[in-house]
């Protein structure tokens, strides 16, 4: 199995769009089911039948809901070291989520005649998604629910269908409110529109304010939906990592975290980049190796993943750094003399790993900063998961001084009328001390 060989001008910067037309059209009939007549919140009743059907739940359950009191069982009932790597990952991944929560502050400056000011403040309930399909994340419940908590929202509402036990114990130390056991469109939308319980006419689920975490098509498709409604953190396209290496790589590394891309999905892109053609040939005959060992159903996964991956011969660092940049790849890899060096001069990715012992991998199971990236060239314009999907900066402004603020009172005339707005005009002079057109 090798990895597709392309020259640097056959490289494709084409930005896909991430939504599935068909996925759409799945997506939004699933969403209507569940929420008959545009009714303001979805209904339990349809809502479990949907669940029954596509396996969200076991056919014979009734229940929507994890209980708290079901998770704190699945975390007491832990392997003691599956414990302890569980409360590792929680805590690492709080503290630096509460470093970016204290980086940004309530401020206020001196205006003309006052003050102004930014107050920063969370929304109220944040909406999380964890897959729950090909293989359980519990990983992603800690990244979503531990950045919403650090962030300060009220309630935090947990989606993930089929959840194992794993998953109901990292929803326990995540500090999850709510956790309704439903996946795809049917789990975006219980919370963007929120969940009535039919028989006591009660709500079960809140609205959220802002949805995020990884899914599928149909999740994403959901989001696309919702968005506007809601926040959502992005519109999320196939997984994919960028590895940047020269002669001095470890080979054997360099293809284990290719394959470790690539065995998320068959629509995974793994990329190498390298100034090095040598050590191109060292790493496509280790993921060969590599691939060979991996077990069912990963090595086919990997392997379909493969047909759309590929590696590029470049005439330098810089060279590969230019088709990084185009790319913006969601995990961008620097493995090379100088790794600092040259992590420094990339300018578009989504996260960053540098250095050989920095695998992509580690920032998946929590080393610290989020793993949920934006893919498929958007990291040009933005930036992965943060405290900052769940905040509002809100600015505020005060006059105190009349004489102070004159002159910004006819500055505030003047440009209303050159923009022909004459009640904006009017209304800056309403506060005029000389109360009268200028």
């Amino acid at each position: 199995m090798s990895l597709n060989r392309l020259t640097p001008s056959q490289v494709s910067l084409e930005i896909k769009d991430p939504i599935d037309p068909t996925a759409l059209t799945q997506a939004t009939a699933i969403m209507n089911e569940i929420r008959p007549s545009n009714q303001k919140h979805c209904s339990s009743t349809h809502l479990l039948n949907v669940a029954h059907r596509l396996s969200d739940i076991p056919s014979d359950s009734t229940s929507l809901i994890i209980t708290k009191e079901q998770c704190k069982t699945a975390f007491d009932n832990l392997d003691p070291a599956e414990r302890k790597s569980l409360i590792n990952i929680h805590g690492r991944v709080k503290a630096f989520a509460e470093m970016q929560r204290s980086s940004v502050t309530d401020m206020e400056v001196d205006i003309p005649g006052g003050k102004a000011g930014q107050t920063i403040s969370p929304c109220n309930a944040a909406g999380c998604y964890a897959p729950g399909g090909r293989y359980p994340l519990p990983s992603s419940v800690i990244m979503t629910v531990v950045t919403a908590r650090a962030a300060g929202c009220d309630v935090v509402v947990l989606a993930s269908p089929r959840p194992v036990e794993i998953t109901k114990a990292a929803a326990f130390i995540a500090g999850a409110d709510v956790f309704i056991c439903v996946g795809g469109a049917q789990a975006i939308a219980s919370m963007a529109y929120g969940v009535v319980d039919d028989e006591e006419n009660k709500l079960m689920v809140p609205s959220c304010d802002v949805i995020c975490g990884p899914g599928n098509k149909w999740v994403t498709a959901a989001k696309s939906v919702v968005s506007g409604r809601c926040g959502i953190d992005m519109l999320a396209g196939p997984s994919e990592v960028l590895v940047i290496c020269d002669s001095t790589a470890n080979a054997d590394m360099v293809a284990a975290d290719l394959i470790a891309q690539a065995e998320h999905d068959v629509v995974a892109r793994a990329i190498l980049l390298s100034d090095d053609e040598d050590m191109i040939d060292k790493i496509d005959k280790a993921v060969g190796e590599q691939l060979s060992t991996l077990p069912e159903p990963n090595q086919s996964t990997a392997r379909e993943a493969c047909k759309q991956s590929f590696a590029v011969c470049c005439t330098s660092i810089e060279e590969c750094i230019s088709i990084s940049d185009d790319i913006a790849p969601e995990h961008l890899e620097i493995q090379t003399v100088d790794s600092m060096g040259v992590a420094k001069r990339c300018k578009n990715y989504g996260g960053l790993f540098v250095g050989e012992r920095a695998a992509e991998v580690l920032g998946d199971y929590g080393a610290g900063p989020n793993h949920t990236l934006p893919t498929g060239g958007t990291g040009k314009y933005t930036g992965g998961l943060s405290v900052f999907n769940f905040l509002r900066i809100r600015t505020w402004m005060r006059i105190d001084n009349a004489e102070e603020s004159e002159e910004m009172v006819q500055d505030s005339i003047r440009m209303a009328r050159l923009e022909g707005l004459e009640g904006h005009a009017r209304a800056a002079e309403a506060r005029s001390l000389n109360n009268k057109k200028d």
